[in-house]
């Protein structure tokens, strides 16, 4: 398959609270994020209409769809997938998953110049996703595995003795995990990935042809499904 130069991507975000896409276009950015932890279905393709419509494309001219493939809530994960294999199906377009927690990382290092970055979101039921990235040449980087666990089994891998920059809710719902280190500092901005953020680490992957066919889109839940079907109505 041959991809435009610049990288055309379009990315899709639900498997947190907040709701995302964006579009990267010859260099220029088109984007939508809602705070909608119960209408990710209604809002989501609207969003990615409306950013085609504002780059004066159409989906076929896309090269690759990255989707936000996890850790987060079980139900936004599937909504994430689903919608995402929709819409590559219908062009036959490769797809790149992206980690929630890596998008975050991101977003740190690239709106807050972070080196370090420790991201936490609340996994409920007394638990955190977790995952510790640094920045090599501008990309969050991941340290060791993603992990879902107690907060109080969390153990911290990036150098301590400089700056960390800490994003999600988990620090919010558990504010004893910035004492893992006197240089973690919360970075009140970044609660949630941002699907724009996601726009850097799928050009990145595609670079490394870590693009698949829809076919092997795989979403990443962490927490073994079987918890979640003990609970209904739990996101």
């Amino acid at each position: 398959m041959t991809f435009h130069s610049p990288l055309r991507v379009l990315a899709l975000d639900t498997c947190t609270e907040s709701c995302s896409a964006a579009l990267c276009v010859d260099g220029n950015l088109f984007t939508r994020i809602a705070d909608a932890p119960r209408e990710h279905s209604q809002r989501l393709l609207p969003m990615v209409d409306e950013v085609l419509k504002e780059a004066k494309i159409t989906l076929a001219d896309i090269d690759v769809i990255a989707y936000g493939r996890g850790p987060g809530s079980f139900t936004g994960i599937r909504i994430c997938t689903s919608m995402t294999q929709g819409l590559a199906l219908g062009c036959d377009l490769p797809v790149i998953g992206i980690s929630t927690l890596a998008a975050m990382a991101q977003m740190a290092i690239t709106e807050h110049g972070a080196e370090q970055v420790f991201c936490a979101i609340d996994a409920r039921m007394n638990e955190v996703y977790v995952g510790q990235f640094i920045a090599e040449n501008g990309i969050a980087t991941l340290v060791g595995t993603e992990q879902v666990c107690l907060p109080a089994d969390v153990e911290l891998h990036l150098d301590a003795s400089k700056s960390i920059k800490a994003c999600g809710t988990g620090f919010d719902a558990y504010p004893t995990l910035t004492e893992l280190a006197v240089s973690i500092e919360v970075v009140e901005a970044i609660k949630f990935p941002d699907a724009k953020a996601m726009l850097a680490l799928a050009e990145f992957g595609v670079s490394q042809g870590m693009q698949t066919s829809v076919d092997d889109l795989a979403p990443v839940y962490l927490r073994d499904t079987v918890t979640w079907k003990k609970l209904p109505g739990r996101e």
